[in-house]
C-alpha cells in the first residue's frame, strides 16, 4: 500500500545536513549531505560523467540527438499565453510544475524558493500546494543543496515527486534515480553554465547600479542585453559588451561553471531556457514525459517553430581567442571604449538570432570547458569532457591531445558539425 504523502504546508524549507565541499569541484547539489554521500564519486557530473548511458536509460531512442541540443523530440519557442506575476520571463517551468501537482501526477515539487531576507539567496523547498508555486518564481543566484530534500520528501511518504533543477543536480539525480524507491520522477531542467556565490552576485550589481538592494530582477536576454528591474518600477538595459565582465575577478565564476560540459540540461525530461527563444523562451521536450508536460499545459501555453537568423562562425572564434589568452593567464583583449557603442548598437541587428544564438553559446561553452579544464585540471579531462563536447570545439581548432580523450564510444549524431553550416530553421 502507497503510504500517505504528509501534505501539512503547501510550501517547506526543512534544515539539512551540514556537509563540507567535496572538493573544489564541487556545486553543493545536495548528494553529499544524503545517506548516500559515498555516491558522490561515481554521480558527480564533474568525476566521470556518463551521459550516453544515462540519456539512454532516460530518453530511450529519442528521433533526434545532436552535440548542441542532446535528445529531443521537440524544441520550440514558447511563452505562456497570460505571462505569471512574478515570473523571470512568462512562467513556464512554475506553471509545468503546478499543473503536475493539480493533476495529481506528482504529489511534491523540490525546487529553490528565496530566502526571507534575500530574494536572490536560494533556498531548498518542498512544494505540495500548486499556488505555492508562485512563491518560487525568478532567478536565484547561488549555490543550494537541492538534492537533499529527496530523503524528507520520501520521509513525508511522496512517492511522486518532480524536480526543478539545473544541470549538475540533474546528472546525480539520474545517477542515484533507480536507488530511491520512487514510483514517478519527473524532472524539469534549466539550462545554467554560470553559477556563483550569492555574495559574488550581489558585488556584481553593485559595479552595475549604485542602488544594487534595490534590484528585483536581472536577466541576461538573448538580444545582447541584460535588463535589471528596481522596486520602483524603473527598468535598465545593458548591452552585453558594457558590462564589467573583464574586471571580475578570477575566481568570480568558478572552475565547475567554466568547465560544464551540460549547459542544455540533457539529462531533464523538459528543458525550459530562453537561447534560442529569440525573445520569448524556449523549451525542448526530451522525452514522452517532457511531451506530456506541455500537452498538460493546453492552450495556456503558446509553442511556434524557434526561428534561426545570423551566422554564429565569427563571434564563437572571438570568444574562443579571448578564453584562450585567459586561459593562459594573458589579459584580455578589451575592445576600444570609443567602438563599444557602435558594436553593441550592431549585435542586436546583425548578431545570430534564435537557434543560431543557442548554439553560439553552446560552442562557446564547449571551447571554454576544454581550455579552462586544461589550464586548471588537465589529469580530469579524459574523463570530464564527453564526445559531443569535442565535437562542439573541433571547428575553432580545439582538439584533443594525446591522453585527454577516452575511449571513443558509439555515437548516432552523425559527422563533427560544421561551424559555417545554417541550422535548420
Amino acid at each position: 500500500m502507497r503510504d500517505t504523502p504528509d501534505l501539512s504546508g503547501g510550501l517547506q524549507t526543512p534544515s539539512l545536513p551540514d556537509a563540507a565541499p567535496r572538493g573544489a569541484m564541487c556545486t553543493d547539489c545536495g548528494l553529499s549531505r544524503m545517506a548516500i554521500a559515498p555516491r558522490c564519486g561515481t554521480a558527480c557530473q564533474f568525476t566521470v560523467p556518463d551521459f550516453e548511458r544515462r540519456q539512454a536509460a532516460v530518453h530511450g531512442d529519442a528521433p533526434e540527438d545532436d552535440p548542441w541540443f542532446g535528445p529531443r523530440l521537440s524544441m520550440h519557442r514558447a511563452r505562456m499565453r497570460a505571462p505569471k506575476p512574478g515570473a523571470q520571463w512568462t512562467g513556464i517551468t512554475t506553471s509545468l510544475a503546478a499543473r503536475m501537482l493539480e493533476t495529481g501526477e506528482v504529489t511534491a515539487v523540490l525546487t529553490l524558493a528565496p530566502h526571507p531576507d534575500d530574494p536572490f539567496r536560494p533556498v531548498p523547498a518542498i512544494v505540495t500546494d500548486p499556488a505555492e508555486m508562485a512563491q518560487v518564481r525568478g532567478m536565484r543566484m547561488g549555490y543550494a543543496p537541492l538534492l537533499a530534500l529527496l530523503e524528507p520528501a520520501v520521509a513525508q511518504g511522496h512517492r511522486r515527486i518532480a524536480v526543478i533543477g539545473i544541470p549538475c543536480q540533474v546528472h546525480a539525480l539520474r545517477a542515484i534515480e533507480a536507488e530511491l524507491g520512487l514510483d514517478r520522477l519527473l524532472v524539469i531542467g534549466t539550462p545554467c553554465s554560470d553559477n556563483t556565490t550569492t555574495e559574488n552576485f550581489h558585488a556584481f550589481l553593485a559595479r552595475l547600479t549604485d542602488r544594487p538592494d534595490d534590484v528585483t530582477y536581472l536577466e541576461f536576454r538573448a538580444d545582447y542585453r541584460v535588463e535589471m528591474r528596481f522596486r520602483d518600477g524603473a527598468r535598465r538595459l545593458i548591452p552585453f559588451l558594457k558590462l564589467p565582465l573583464s574586471d571580475l575577478p578570477d575566481d568570480f565564476w568558478p572552475l565547475t561553471c567554466r568547465t560544464c560540459t551540460d549547459y542544455s540540461n540533457r539529462l531533464a525530461d523538459v528543458t525550459v531556457g530562453y537561447m534560442a527563444g529569440d525573445g520569448d523562451q524556449w523549451v525542448i521536450a526530451r522525452n514522452a514525459d517532457g511531451a506530456a508536460m506541455l500537452r498538460a499545459l493546453g492552450d495556456e501555453i503558446v509553442l511556434e517553430p524557434p526561428a534561426s537568423k545570423g551566422d554564429r562562425t565569427r563571434a564563437v572564434q572571438g570568444f574562443v581567442e579571448n578564453t584562450r589568452r585567459a586561459a593562459g593567464g594573458l589579459p584580455l583583449r578589451r575592445m576600444p571604449g570609443w567602438l563599444r557603442p557602435i558594436v553593441a548598437w550592431l549585435q542586436p541587428k546583425v548578431g545570430p538570432k534564435g537557434v543560431e544564438f543557442a548554439r553560439a553559446r553552446l560552442e562557446m561553452k564547449a571551447a571554454e570547458a576544454v581550455l579552462h579544464l586544461r589550464r586548471a585540471a588537465p589529469h580530469r579531462m579524459r574523463h570530464m569532457i564527453p564526445d559531443h563536447v569535442w565535437r562542439l570545439a573541433a571547428p575553432y581548432g580545439i582538439t584533443a591531445a594525446p591522453g585527454e580523450r577516452g575511449p571513443a564510444a558509439p555515437s548516432p549524431e552523425g559527422p563533427a558539425p560544421d561551424a559555417t553550416a545554417t541550422p535548420p530553421r
